[in-house]
């Protein structure tokens, strides 16, 4: 079967199967001299090498030597263990900072008095784009995971991508990428509105929902910010959404832009039929406007991740690649780091960890490990990131651990928050609020007591997961070596 999409893609997918790769292509940044506070960071490094790669001369700093700043070294990149600015010059002609890098930072300060031109990650990471085959991956939740499978499958079928995912990724080396072909996969985040940066060929949308009420005021608003991120979007590439998600479907709404929709068992462009489920990994038949096109057996549990990898096999057709080799592809993949990632055990009882910080996530999870380890008890430590998610999402959150059996609770995990929001909720009140409602749930406030509390419980059969965008990870990583 063809899979002939509007004329204006097959441009698109011949760049993408084309011999010649980015390598060899003409770019805005050859000869350059690029300089990145922040450098090893995954997408900053992911963006340094792309662009080393492009001919331009890269220099950069980063307190703490990783990985990343070690290859970059290897390949004559300086870098700077201070952020002092003693690398910058006024030849420089474009100096990158990442979001956490503040305007009184010491090193942006001396750009700024070397009277340098400063960016920040998500503006070069639009521009980097604009010279590739960009497929952009947005939405509330998952987009990690389908950025991850997108770029997994994509290398599988031979078309060497480029990509930035917001997470490590161990089959793919770390978080990012620079490949010789024109695909250029990379997450999309709505975070103060940063991907309206982006310039995507192709973009995705996974879902959207409340989240980032701080930068957001409400749901319509978020909408709106995900619609003007679809109109980035040029006529001649393609949107792929969620089809069973109304808030995906209203954003793109009556855009010119051709749209093809996704979702599990309804009648969509793309749809998976399940055909079973083993373990709580699903397999099922990917269907192209109804039609057979492939086989999705999943390595990873859950249903969303049924749909993560729907929307990766439309997003890497879009690129070029045969679908059936795409979704057959897929069930090698083991995921991004955690993300129901097993830490190991701790008196047979199984320890497990997840990023998940958003009650849907949180539910979507829970019920996730109940389908894979049918465990004896299922015992959840969260811990709540940010206040002003935990306060604006309150009733949410206490109706989201229905599938735990017990429920450990630390303080929050504060991050950008003021003191007045601080002092407007607590963990206690998550606890009140979730107890009231018929579940168990304790506030324990330190790690160290969460810990002692784990070991005393903690038996053979029961599932323990410790979940939040935090450190809590901290407490499953000190549980399984016996600390």
């Amino acid at each position: 079967m063809r899979f002939a999409m509007e004329s204006a893609l097959s441009e698109l997918r011949r760049d993408s199967r084309s011999a010649e790769g980015a390598e060899g292509a003409t770019s805005r940044f050859t000869g350059r001299r690029v300089h990145f506070i922040g450098i090893g960071g995954s997408g900053m490094s992911g963006l340094a090498r792309m662009l080393l790669d492009s001919g331009a001369i890269i220099s950069g700093s980063e307190p703490k030597a990783n990985a990343q700043t070690i290859e970059l070294t290897k390949r004559g990149v300086k870098v700077s263990r201070d952020q002092l600015g003693e690398l910058l010059t006024r030849d420089i002609d474009l100096v990158v900072r990442t979001a956490a890098v503040r305007d009184n930072n010491p090193e942006f300060q001396a750009a700024r008095a070397h009277g340098l031109k400063t960016v920040k990650y998500a503006e070069l990471l639009g521009q980097v784009m604009q010279e590739r085959l960009g497929v952009a991956i947005a939405g509330t939740h998952g987009k990690s995971t389908t950025t991850a499978m997108t770029a997994f499958a994509l290398l599988k079928c031979g078309a060497d991508p480029s990509f930035v995912v917001g997470g490590t990724v161990p089959q793919l080396g770390g978080g990012s990428r620079s490949g010789k072909g024109r695909a250029f996969v990379a997450e999309a985040c709505e975070y103060d509105r940063s991907f309206h940066n982006l310039r995507p060929r192709v973009a995705v949308i996974t879902n959207i929902e409340e989240d980032h009420l701080d930068c957001y005021k409400d749901i319509d608003e978020i909408i709106e910010s995900f619609r003007a991120f679809a109109r980035l979007v040029p006529a001649d590439g393609l949107i792929i959404t969620n089809g069973g998600d109304r808030r995906a479907l209203k954003a793109v709404a009556g855009l010119v832009t051709p749209i093809q929709s996704v979702s599990i068992d309804q009648n969509t462009t793309w749809s998976t039929h399940v055909m079973g489920i083993e373990s709580g990994r699903y397999r099922g038949e990917v269907r192209f406007q109804g039609k057979p096109v492939g086989m999705l057996r999943l390595a990873v549990a859950g249903e969303h991740n049924l749909c993560d990898a729907t929307l990766a096999v439309a997003a890497c057709t879009a690129c070029g690649a045969d679908p059936a080799k795409a979704a057959e592809a897929l069930s090698e993949f083991t995921g991004v780091d955690r993300r129901m990632t097993e830490m190991g055990r701790y008196r047979d009882a199984i320890v497990v960890d997840d990023y998940g910080h958003h009650p849907t996530e949180i539910r979507t999870t829970l019920k996730a490990l109940r389908e894979k380890y049918s465990p004896r008890r299922l015992i959840c430590v969260f811990q709540p990131h940010q206040a002003s998610r935990t306060r604006l999402l309150l009733d949410d959150f206490s109706r989201s651990f229905v599938d735990a059996d017990l429920t450990l609770i630390p303080e929050i995990y504060y991050v950008r928050d003021s003191d007045e929001e601080r002092a407007r909720i607590c963990s206690a009140d998550l606890v009140e609020r979730i107890n009231r409602n018929g579940q168990q749930a304790l506030h324990i406030p330190s790690f160290d007591e969460i810990l002692a509390h784990l070991k005393r419980e903690a038996r053979e059969g029961d599932v323990v997961v410790t979940m939040g965008a935090g450190t809590v990870w901290e407490v499953g990583r000190d549980l399984v070596a016996g600390h």
